[in-house]
């Protein structure tokens, strides 16, 4: 299950990125992408390459999405044939439902893998660095659109660059703005506003928050922001790196304020998957979902009517300043076949041309990194959430782009889900987190 191998990089350089951060995205304007087995991954791998680079050229693209299955490979696709256009450079499609891609990702790298690859920025790039899997892709810098926020977000702790932005997008609740008009919802202010309207979705049958973790990884986004509400984002980032005590209080406080919540929540959300989970919002089964824009891809139809507000202050000390804003992007595998092609087309999907080319046939949100592509096509979502992004004062990438991948992988995913199926042993699950965290951090 393990995405990458353990890292070596040091606590307090994870702490130094963490803090750098905090100023990515800050003030920027309407200017993204949410992009199985390790055999494969590996299909696209070992052939020969031919010419480097120009008409004649293949490189080979390897993404974390399954063909067909909807708006994000649709994107992807059309990146891909817009380089083609553009450069005569034929680009081999590697296509892996997302799971299996970041699964399978650390064997994919070290066998024989595509050109390039859809990835993300924070922690994980820079494991992947550390550990000699990506290419340095400092000679493709600067990329024109770019900014120096993104250009500090493609940074490892060596100053250089190995990553490619594309895009970016806000994690908040969302909800269908007809059901509320419908039933005399507001977006709350305020955490009693909050608790007030989850009661009297509940005193009306509507489920108020829809919620699945089949997949592991959406629940993390819930610990995040109720950890970043409770105890502030500079706690959240050290313990993110390994340095704050997973068994304290402050995090128990986490898990008891999670606790009180899980009523609200549908039942069972590991057997529920988040297109599931988003599929009940749809209906009006649910009224809201903490998740990330992408959530407008299961939605069809109903994503037009699509609105969302971040989550209300908890601590007046606190306040509701900071959010998960992942941004996803490109790199270069080391052991490419074609590296001259793979660093040309990384630097080109950068463009405002390639975000142009994704955006073309969208129907979900793509908030492009490139301060240069066109936003004529922007929906409301779109702006509202590039708007939110550039208001934050803190941002997190999320915690399994924001601590080390086998943490995130072997113990946290485990750890939330035997939490929500118990959630009445918050000591136990803290204890066995901090356990494993020594262990992993040192």
């Amino acid at each position: 299950m393990s995405r990458t191998t353990s890292s070596a990089i040091p606590r307090s350089t994870v702490a130094t990125m963490a803090a750098t951060r905090r100023s990515v995205l800050r003030g920027i304007g309407l200017s993204g992408l949410a992009v199985g087995g390790a055999s494969m991954l590996a299909a696209c791998g070992g052939d020969d390459a031919g010419p480097s680079t120009g008409s004649g050229a293949t490189v080979k693209f390897g993404i974390n999405e399954a063909e067909g299955v909807g708006p994000a490979y649709d994107r992807l696709a059309a990146m891909a044939e817009a380089y083609t256009k553009e450069t005569d450079t034929k680009v081999s499609l590697n296509a892996v439902d997302h799971n299996t891609f970041q699964e399978s990702i650390n064997t994919y790298l070290q066998g024989t893998p595509d050109d390039v690859f859809t990835w993300f920025a924070g922690f994980r790039m820079a494991q992947f660095a550390e550990n000699g899997l990506i290419t340095d892709l400092s000679d493709q810098w600067p990329i024109d659109g770019l900014n120096d926020s993104f250009k500090q977000a493609a940074t490892a702790p060596d100053g250089r660059q190995y990553f490619v932005p594309v895009q970016y997008y806000p994690w908040a609740v969302f909800y269908r703005k007809s059901v509320f008009e419908k039933n005399g919802w507001a977006p709350p202010e305020t955490n009693d506003d909050f608790m007030a309207l989850m009661e009297d979705m509940q005193g009306k049958g509507v489920t108020p928050f829809a919620f699945g973790d089949k997949d592991g990884w959406p629940a993390m986004g819930t610990f995040d922001i109720l950890n970043m509400r409770l105890n502030g984002f500079d706690f959240h980032m050290s313990l993110m790196a390994g340095d704050e005590a997973w068994d304290g209080d402050e995090v128990k406080q986490v898990f008891e304020t999670w606790r009180t919540l899980l009523p609200y929540h549908q039942a069972d959300p590991l057997g529920r998957t988040w297109q599931e989970a988003a599929t009940a919002m749809g209906k009006g089964e649910c009224g809201m979902y903490l998740l990330g824009t992408f959530v407008v891809d299961a939605l069809g139809e109903n994503g037009e009517d699509l609105d969302f507000f971040t989550f209300p202050e908890l601590d007046s000390s606190i306040g509701s300043d900071a959010l998960d804003a992942p941004i996803d992007g490109f790199c270069v595998a080391s052991a490419g076949q074609n590296q001259e092609a793979g660093k040309a087309m990384a630097k080109w999907l950068g463009s405002a041309d390639a975000a142009d080319a994704a955006n073309s046939n969208a129907d979900a949100p793509f908030i492009a990194a490139n301060e240069g592509a066109s936003t004529s096509t922007y929906s409301d979502l779109q702006k509202k959430s590039a708007e939110v992004v550039g208001a934050a004062a803190n941002i997190a990438q999320f915690m399994d782009r924001d601590t080390n991948a086998d943490f995130a992988n072997t113990v946290m995913i485990p750890s939330i889900q035997a939490f929500l199926k118990d959630p009445d042993d918050i000591d136990g699950v803290t204890a066995s987190i901090q356990e494993q965290a020594a262990s992993i951090f040192g």
